[in-house]
């Protein structure tokens, strides 16, 4: 699936990749003269998914565009040179390749066949002996899922599928868990996943080969999994460095594939999920991964976002890695999530690694224990979780109550820090000593839509939000400050992070036990069905 959109400004000259936009001459469709900014813009590339957007272009001239472009990549890097020949990037570019042959082919296209067919056989074979060298998780299956498409597509390839058949089936078994999920916990990724998993399957189907039996347990697992981490909107909850997914793409992989069973487990991916009426909550209630093997984890834990109908309501900034690395380390921390942060500390801890030949920050301390209980009684769903991200440092436990109606009007939230044990209590005396008796300062953070508009009302008691739908939602708290501070939002596909509010209540610990209250209820005036027919800027520019 491409946008429309952005084939269109490709060919008037603007490249956005990798979150850096480079301009060009209009007209002259030169990608490989461009300046690189960094190498996750020369591999994005390289991957050729901006195919996908000229061919939702179509026309003569985007086709044009495409064929110049993938001509002139056989001329410089068709021998084996350059950042794109490695397993996953060439998966992703044989996908693509293999995908849009006629449109690549028609017309002028013709001229370059034979250099194109070489090309494929080169990189397939490329693929079958190095695939082993991808990072497991998402590139390996990139690099298996494009060794089965060109193996299927390409004469003389055949040999190459029965192998990638093999492999793809011990890596479903090896990375999806018997849940359905992944080690990242990144929602976005599993959807890349799973489409990654039905391209392949629906290839072999149409080629007359039946997929293997694991190929087809990991898809059925994965797809009531995703259902439930879909907010009422349609996208996904954006957490540990995913986003929403492109518009589109979560219901054409769900509809590819074909599973209609609703997720069984309570805490899909580790993640709870409340909905009532028309709203829908998503919590982050276990601890994050740690460790090399996802380096784009958060300290997120009992952060929430909340959807009422189409519009997003409270949001976690998003991830940041497109807008630079100060950006990345920043949307990382437990304040640019919708939670409650001790001041100068997230509830996990990011430290220094080496991830193959560089040194990369992860998470490298996170809660020992993380709890929740989800319950569903006549009137509401509640939801208590608590997580221990701050015993070593302050002796505190963060236990967090949210109770939303069945009705999906109202929902109640509670968060307190509490010294539960001597021990604990101890550290806290401690920690308290270290701030001359001061307290332990904390926030209690509502990151906003940036379509949310946000005033603070009744003499700063408490805050109206009306997304673009008309709805009028209000938010009331007591046992904190309660202010409205600017925020940003960190989306993929814009040029720089968007401007946005966040809620903010300020305290201060000075007890073994500290609550702070508040609730987010739709305003009394407000019916029930409100009819949304506003464009979202997204669907406009496409």
């Amino acid at each position: 699936m491409g946008r429309y959109a952005r084939g269109r400004q490709m060919l008037e000259g603007n490249f956005l990749f990798a979150g850096h936009l480079i301009e060009a001459e209009p007209g002259r469709f030169d990608l490989w003269s461009l300046p690189v900014p960094d190498a996750a813009f020369a591999l994005e590339l390289h991957g050729c998914a901006w195919l996908d957007d000229l061919a939702a272009v179509g026309d003569h001239a985007a086709r044009a565009a495409a064929q110049t472009a993938i001509a002139d990549w056989i001329g410089r890097y068709g021998r084996g040179a350059g950042p794109g020949w490695v397993p996953d990037i060439t998966g992703r570019r044989l996908i693509r390749w293999i995908n849009h042959a006629l449109f690549l082919l028609s017309g002028d296209g013709s001229k370059m066949s034979g250099p194109f067919f070489r090309s494929l056989a080169h990189q397939t074979t490329f693929l079958a002996r190095r695939w082993r060298s991808s990072a497991p998780g998402l590139p390996r299956f990139e690099a298996l899922t494009g060794m089965i498409y060109a193996g299927l597509a390409l004469q003389g390839m055949q040999r190459h599928v029965k192998p990638a058949m093999l492999s793809l089936e011990a890596e479903c078994q090896a990375q999806i868990d018997p849940k359905g999920g992944i080690a990242s916990r990144n929602p976005e990724e599993l959807l890349e996943v799973l489409t990654l998993l039905t391209w392949a399957a629906s290839a072999l189907k149409e080629n007359g080969q039946t997929p293997m039996k694991q190929h087809i347990a990991a898809i059925e697992r994965i797809v009531p999994t995703l259902r439930a981490l879909r907010h009422s909107d349609g996208g996904l909850a954006r957490f540990h460095g995913g986003g929403r997914g492109m518009e589109g793409r979560l219901d054409a992989a769900l509809a590819a594939a074909g599973v209609r069973p609703e997720a069984k487990d309570a805490l899909p991916m580790g993640f709870a999920r409340m909905a009532g009426g028309r709203t829908s909550i998503l919590v982050d209630v276990t601890a994050p991964p740690r460790g090399t093997a996802t380096p784009d984890a958060h300290a997120s834990t009992l952060a929430f976002e909340l959807t009422s109908g189409r519009r997003p309501l409270i949001v976690n900034c998003g991830a940041g890695a497109r807008f630079g690395e100060d950006w990345r380390r920043a949307s990382r921390a437990t304040d640019s999530h919708s939670t409650l942060s001790i001041e100068g500390y997230s509830s996990s801890r990011l430290g220094p690694r080496r991830l193959g030949p560089v040194m990369q920050e992860v998470l490298v301390e996170v809660p020992d224990l993380v709890t929740s209980r989800l319950q569903t009684e006549d009137t509401a769903i509640t939801l208590l979780a608590s997580h221990d991200g701050w015993a070593r440092t302050h002796g505190l436990t963060h236990l967090r109550y949210m109770e939303l109606g069945l009705d999906g009007r109202g929902l109640i939230g509670m968060d307190t820090l509490a010294a539960q044990s001597p021990e604990a209590q101890k550290i806290f005396d401690l920690a308290m000593d270290e701030c001359g008796l001061s307290g332990i300062r904390f926030a209690v953070r509502f990151h906003l839509h940036p379509e949310v508009d946000a005033h603070v009302d009744m003499g700063g008691t408490a805050v109206s939000l009306v997304p673009r739908s008309g709805e009028v939602w209000v938010f009331r708290a007591g046992g904190a400050d309660l202010s409205l501070e600017p925020s940003v939002y960190l989306e993929k596909g814009r040029l720089k992070p968007r401007a946005t509010k966040q809620i903010v209540l300020s305290g201060v610990a000075l007890e073994y036990a500290t609550e702070v209250s508040w609730t987010l209820a739709k305003a009394t005036d407000v019916p029930g069905p409100v009819r949304d027919l506003a464009v979202d800027d997204l669907l406009a520019a496409d």
